[in-house]
């Protein structure tokens, strides 16, 4: 039994690692992309926030926002209150006296009561029904963005011309384990995301910094078909974008486009997380992500079976330990050039010794993602 889980597992990371060393490359060839300073700004974007329960960071994300090195006449922010029990609205009420172009809206007023499986998609739809905009920009209630944010926007659309961007996010870091942990799993789904986006392959973004025409968002039936879906606001919005405009998806890879969040602060809020996020992946149409998601978790679990069982065979661990190793140093051959980006080379330092519960983590998530619940925002999602 050993010897064959052994060489599966060895196959399996061998495919692995070739395809890390492909987005490595498609990386590599991406540009950083410039502000033309030259310029004066023409779209009109509405910026939608979906907000639940989040009095503690509503402020600071809005403000962040609207201090933006654009003209006040170009954008707007619309922030959709979704049944929040705590001041989000008093907060946001009270920002309205001083910024004209903030708008709330309460998506109670909308259901009526009515119980819907994807609460996110609802209050995204009522945003944009209400919004003036000719481009859609959503982000969420716990980030913060920088004051170029929509100038970079601005530039790059009118120079590429797409009708889909995604652009990149990033944790902040605290220096504590669960941040370091975060960090380093984010940074690294990141830059694949950059990687594959701008090599026209995958449908992937992250929905803290995505931009869309409105009018295409009308055309492809908006959420219809994905609604029944508790998220998935952003990558299976994106691939139902691409069918129809397979050479019109971008990727803003520019540093004041990043838009920085904070990581969960427990274990607990990080699972859920994270399962969320696994709990769509047998949903992606875009079948590129699903067999690529299947391979990073076969080769995760066949490593941590490996692990399991290597003490009762002579030079077993070895063996094991030979694999993380190659492993490693084919991922860190990616990480580097990402971390570089974002400014966080520091961080890499931690990588190596963060493999096994990188390995844990993504069996266990991955399979709950497949047959357990997760809570999130005070709800529980099947």
């Amino acid at each position: 039994m050993y010897w064959g889980v052994l060489i599966i597992t060895t196959v399996l990371l061998s495919a692995y690692c070739l395809l890390i060393l492909i987005y490595r490359q498609w990386f590599l060839q991406l540009p950083v992309f410039r502000i033309d300073e030259g310029t004066e700004p023409e779209i009109r974007f509405s910026i939608i926030i979906p907000a639940r329960n989040e009095e503690a960071s509503i402020q600071h994300c809005v403000q962040t926002v609207l201090h933006q090195q654009y003209p006040d006449t170009l954008f707007e922010v619309i922030v959709i209150n979704d049944h929040s029990t705590d001041q989000t609205e008093s907060i946001i009420r009270t920002m309205q006296q001083t910024y004209s172009n903030l708008h709330l809206l309460n998506l109670t007023d909308y259901l009526q009561g009515t119980q819907v499986n994807a609460y996110k998609k609802k209050a995204i739809e009522l945003a944009i029904a209400q919004s003036k905009g000719d481009w859609i920009i959503t982000t969420d209630a716990d980030c913060t963005v920088t004051d170029q944010w929509l100038k970079a926007y601005d530039a790059y659309i009118r120079k590429n011309e797409p009708v889909f961007v995604a652009a990149p996010v990033m944790f902040t870091n605290n220096n504590s384990f669960i941040s370091l942990f975060q960090l380093l799993d984010f940074m690294s789904l990141q830059g694949i995301t950059a990687a594959a986006v701008s090599a026209g392959h995958h449908s992937m973004c992250n929905g803290a910094n995505i931009a869309y025409r409105k009018d295409v968002f009308y055309e492809v039936g908006q959420f219809k078909g994905i609604d029944q879906i508790a998220s998935g606001d952003d990558m299976l919005l994106m691939h139902k974008i691409k069918q129809q405009y397979p050479n019109s998806m971008g990727y803003l890879f520019c540093n004041e486009a990043i838009v920085s969040t904070a990581p969960m602060p427990d274990w607990k809020s990080f699972f859920n997380q994270r399962i969320r996020w696994a709990s769509k992946a047998d949903k992606y149409r875009d079948k590129s992500i699903f067999w690529t998601l299947a391979l990073v978790y076969a080769v995760n679990l066949f490593l941590l079976a490996l692990l399991v069982i290597s003490p009762f065979f002579e030079g077993g661990f070895g063996n094991w330990l030979i694999l993380i190793i190659a492993k490693t140093v084919i991922e860190l051959s990616l990480m580097i050039p990402v971390a570089k980006f974002y400014r966080h080379t520091k961080a890499l330092l931690w990588f190596p010794f963060m493999q096994p519960f990188h390995i844990a983590y993504t069996v266990i998530a991955g399979w709950l993602g497949k047959f357990g619940t997760y809570q999130w925002k005070g709800r529980t999602v099947n």
